[in-house]
C-alpha cells in the first residue's frame, strides 16, 4: 500500500481537490485524476525527477481511469532531457497476424469495427513505460507501480468521467462478462462515491513490477492474456504479443514565432498540429480562438484535418511525408483555400465516450515529459480479459478498409494514431509540455490552449480552462458543417463561426465532449501548472 492513503482512496470531486496554479517551484505535474497527481508527487518527493513522476502517473491511471487507459492500451511520449534533446517514444501495437480485413468488413457492415474482437491491437503500453523508464529515471522499475498496485487491491472510488462512460455506454459494457464483473455490481454500473476493486488488474502490475515487461511481451502473463482474448474471438496471440517492441525517434519540430513545436511522428496524428499553427501565422490571423477570425481559425483547422485523413499511417506506409505537408508550398496552398472558403470536408469528430489520457511533467534539471496513452474509445473494445483484469484496446478501429489507402487494415501494419504529445522549446530550453485527451480533435484542442498561453500570455490554468469549440462532421441534413461550442463561447463568436458557414451546437460549459487538457509551462521562477477542470485531476508543484 502506498504510506498514508486509506485502502480505499476518497476524493473531493466537487471541491476540484489538488487543482492548483503554481509558481517558484522546482518540479510541477498536471494529469487528468487528483491520485494520478498525487502519486507524482510522492515521486518527486522520493528524490525522482518529472520521468519518474510521469510513470508513477501513467500506472496509476491505468487502474483509477480504467475507460481511458491501461495495460491493454498505446502510448506515445516526448521526453526532453537537460541538454535540450527530445527523445520520441512510440509504443503503439500493431494489428495482430491472424486479423483478416474481409471478416472485418462483416463484422463492420462494410466499415472497420468499432468495437469488440476485431477491433483489438497489440497492447503497447507497457514497453512504453519500459522506455520511459531507460530515458534516465532515478527510482527503480518497482517504484512506479506502488500506487497502482495499493489502488487495485485496495480500491478507489469511481470519479464523475468513469461514471458517466458506465451509464453511456452500460448495454454495450455490460454485455462482456469481464467488465459486468467489476464495474456493474448486481448488474448496475457503479455509480460516483462508490468503491471498485481490480485484484486480477493489480497481480497483473505486480507481476509486471516484479518481473519486468518481458512477463508480458513473450512471457506468461502475456500469453494468459492472449489466450483469454482468444476465446472471446480476438485473432491475437502468444506470438503477437511476443514480437511488440515500442521504438525511440526524433520529434517532428517547427518554428512558431520564438518558439520551436515539437510533436511525435507518424503513425501519431501530430504533424497536424504543426501545418494549423504555421498556416495561422501565415495568414496572420488574430490567435485569439474565441476573437473575430475564429470563423477562418475553423477552415485552418478543418483543412489540416483532412490532411491527416488522406495520407496518416503507419510511418512505414505513408505515401507523403510530412515534410511535404509542412513545406511553404503546401502551406501557401492550404492557406489559399482558407481564404477562398474551400477547406475540404471536416473532421469526423463521432463521440467516444472514454478516449484519452495526459500526464505532462517537469523538474527544474531541464526535464519535461509530455506522455499520451490510451485504449481508444471507452473501454477499449468493450471486452475485459478476467484472467489478467485487462481490458483490451480497440485502437484497430483507427484502421480503414479501402484496401488503396495507406492506412488500409493489414496484419502486422500499426494504424493511423490520434494520440499527439506536445513539447515547446525556446532557445533550446523547455518552455512547456501539454497534452490532451480528444481523439481526432486533439490538434485542434492543442492548437487552442497554445494560441492562448503562447500567444495571449494565458496562464497554463486559465488556457486549459477557458471556453472551447472544436469542428467536427456534417449536419444529417444537407452540406453544412458542424462546430460544437461550449455554452460560456462568446455569443459574438458563435455567429463569426455561423457566418463562416458553420452550424454551432452547443454543450454544455467545462463539457469533456470537447476534450481536457493540461500543461506545464517554464518561468522565470519555476513552473506554472494548470489541469483541465473539465477532467477529475490536478497540477501540482513544489
Amino acid at each position: 500500500m502506498v504510506p498514508g492513503l486509506p485502502a480505499v482512496s476518497r476524493c473531493d470531486w466537487q471541491t476540484g481537490a489538488m487543482q492548483m496554479q503554481a509558481s517558484g517551484r522546482t518540479w510541477a505535474v498536471a494529469t487528468p485524476h487528483v491520485l494520478a497527481t498525487e502519486a507524482a508527487s510522492i515521486s518527486f518527493e522520493r528524490g525522482g525527477n518529472a520521468i519518474d513522476a510521469a510513470l508513477a502517473s501513467a500506472t496509476t491511471l491505468a487502474v483509477v481511469y480504467p475507460h481511458m487507459c491501461g495495460v491493454g492500451g498505446d502510448l506515445f511520449a516526448l521526453v526532453q532531457h537537460p541538454a535540450g534533446d527530445v527523445v520520441a517514444i512510440n509504443a503503439s501495437g500493431r494489428a495482430p497476424a491472424g486479423i483478416d480485413p474481409a471478416a472485418a468488413a462483416t463484422a463492420g457492415d462494410g466499415r472497420m469495427p468499432e468495437h469488440g474482437p476485431l477491433s483489438v491491437t497489440v497492447p503497447g503500453a507497457v514497453s512504453g513505460w519500459e522506455a520511459l523508464h531507460h530515458q534516465g529515471a532515478r527510482l527503480g522499475w518497482t517504484d512506479a507501480f506502488t500506487a497502482a498496485v495499493a489502488y487495485a487491491h485496495g480500491g478507489v472510488t469511481v470519479s464523475p468521467s468513469l461514471a458517466g462512460t458506465l451509464a453511456e455506454d452500460g448495454e454495450r459494457l455490460r454485455a462482456d462478462a469481464g467488465l459486468a464483473e467489476v464495474f456493474f455490481p448486481d448488474g448496475v454500473a457503479a455509480p460516483v462515491h462508490t468503491a471498485i476493486r481490480q485484484p486480477a488488474l493489480g497481480a497483473t502490475l505486480q507481476t509486471i513490477a516484479d518481473s519486468g515487461p518481458p512477463i508480458w511481451y513473450g512471457g506468461e502473463i502475456g500469453e494468459r492474456f492472449a489466450t483469454g482474448l482468444r476465446k472471446l474471438g480476438v485473432p491475437i496471440d502468444g506470438a503477437d504479443m511476443a514480437g511488440h517492441r515500442a521504438d525511440l525517434g526524433t520529434p517532428l519540430r517547427a518554428r512558431f514565432g520564438e518558439f520551436d513545436v515539437l510533436v511525435h511522428p507518424p503513425n501519431s496524428q501530430g504533424f497536424v498540429l504543426l501545418e494549423a499553427l504555421a498556416v495561422i501565422e501565415r495568414m496572420r490571423l488574430d490567435p485569439d480562438p474565441v476573437g473575430p477570425d475564429a470563423g477562418l481559425i475553423a477552415h485552418v483547422l478543418r483543412a489540416s484535418a483532412r490532411d491527416r485523413d488522406r495520407h496518416l499511417a503507419d510511418a512505414e506506409r505513408m505515401r507523403v511525408h510530412p515534410s511535404t505537408l509542412l513545406d511553404d508550398g503546401h502551406l501557401g496552398a492550404v492557406a489559399d483555400a482558407v481564404r477562398a472558403g474551400v477547406p475540404g470536408p471536416p473532421p469526423s469528430l463521432a463521440r467516444r465516450s472514454g478516449d484519452t489520457i495526459a500526464v505532462v511533467t517537469a523538474d527544474a534539471e531541464g526535464r519535461g515529459v509530455s506522455l499520451i496513452q490510451s485504449l481508444y474509445g471507452g473501454f477499449g473494445a468493450g471486452l475485459l480479459e478476467p484472467d489478467t483484469g485487462v481490458v483490451a484496446q480497440n485502437r484497430g478501429a483507427g484502421f480503414v478498409l479501402d484496401p488503396g489507402h495507406p492506412n488500409s487494415l493489414s496484419p502486422g501494419v500499426r494504424p493511423a494514431h490520434t494520440l499527439s504529445p506536445v513539447t515547446v522549446q525556446r532557445a533550446g530550453r523547455l518552455e512547456a509540455v501539454a497534452g490532451t485527451m480528444g481523439g481526432s480533435a486533439q490538434p485542434q484542442i492543442l492548437a487552442t490552449i497554445l494560441l492562448r498561453a503562447l500567444r495571449l500570455g494565458m496562464s497554463p490554468a486559465e488556457a486549459v480552462a477557458a471556453p472551447r469549440w472544436l469542428v467536427g462532421g456534417m449536419a444529417p441534413e444537407g452540406e453544412q458543417p458542424i462546430t460544437i461550442a461550449e455554452s460560456d463561447v462568446p455569443a459574438s463568436t458563435v455567429q463569426v463561426l455561423k457566418e463562416a458557414g458553420y452550424r454551432v451546437d452547443t454543450v454544455g460549459e467545462r463539457d469533456e465532449a470537447v476534450g481536457h487538457s493540461h500543461m506545464v509551462r517554464a518561468v522565470a521562477d519555476g513552473f506554472d501548472a494548470g489541469s483541465d477542470p473539465r477532467a477529475d485531476g490536478g497540477a501540482m508543484a513544489s
